[in-house]
């Protein structure tokens, strides 16, 4: 089953794009939250997005900015401003389509069709794992906060990755060491402190304090 990513204000327009899709055996998430869609884009990590222009406190342009910096995901722009400089625009910033409302519903599944079609013949998508505004794109290993991009190595990704995915929970250090080296046999405890001890610093730097948390004698969280 295909997941949408709905990013529209009018909530008349999003249930019934919501309920077309579901015909279609296709799961729709319509954004709740206009000031975090990024942190709802991760949790639904979706196969496509579909996405207006003129939203509550950013608008399109800024959403499909920030979703480009982390994901190749297809966008899909719907909009009434469908005039030439605004499809231009749209186009620049890293859509795929554009369709002008008002539309028909037969039109946009087959271009829904279309685009993923296109896509996913040719290529994954890459799910986005999001805590505290921290982006992690685990198609490519990047690690991006509030629009930069943070360099990781390998070890510190796959850390990284590890705590994310148990966000709430906390990851023991013989897990980690497990997860980095396929086994702790051979393994000094403190090169996984100097590993994660170097993460610390880089995301602190970006802005991101106290993201990792010790819990002595056990292991570390992010919460």
């Amino acid at each position: 089953m295909y997941r949408i990513f709905l990013v529209e204000d009018d909530r008349g327009i999003a249930e019934a794009i919501a309920a077309q899709t579901a015909l279609w055996d296709m799961e729709t998430f319509c954004v709740k939250d206009f000031r975090n869609v990024m942190a709802e884009f991760s949790a639904c990590a979706p196969q496509l997005v579909l996405l207006d222009i003129s939203l509550p406190f950013y608008d399109g342009y800024h959403w499909c900015r920030e979703i480009r910096s982390v994901s190749k995901v297809p966008v899909i722009f719907i909009s009434s401003a469908a005039d030439n400089m605004n499809i231009v625009m749209a186009m620049n910033m890293g859509a795929d389509d554009f369709i002008a409302k008002p539309f028909d519903q037969s039109v946009l599944m087959a271009k829904i069709h279309a685009l993923l079609r296109r896509t996913y013949d040719f290529g994954a998508s890459m799910p986005v794992l999001e805590h505290r505004g921290a982006l992690l794109n685990t198609g490519d290993g990047s690690l991006t906060y509030a629009g930069e991009k943070i360099e990781l190595t390998k070890n510190e990704y796959r850390i990284l990755l590890a705590l994310m995915q148990s966000k709430g929970r906390t990851v023991s250090r013989e897990r980690l060491m497990e997860l980095l080296w396929e086994s702790d046999e051979f393994v000094d405890d403190n090169t996984l402190t100097v590993n994660v001890n170097r993460l610390r610093k880089k995301l602190d730097a970006a802005g991101l304090r106290d993201f990792i948390i010790t819990k002595h004698g056990v292991g570390y969280l992010v919460e």
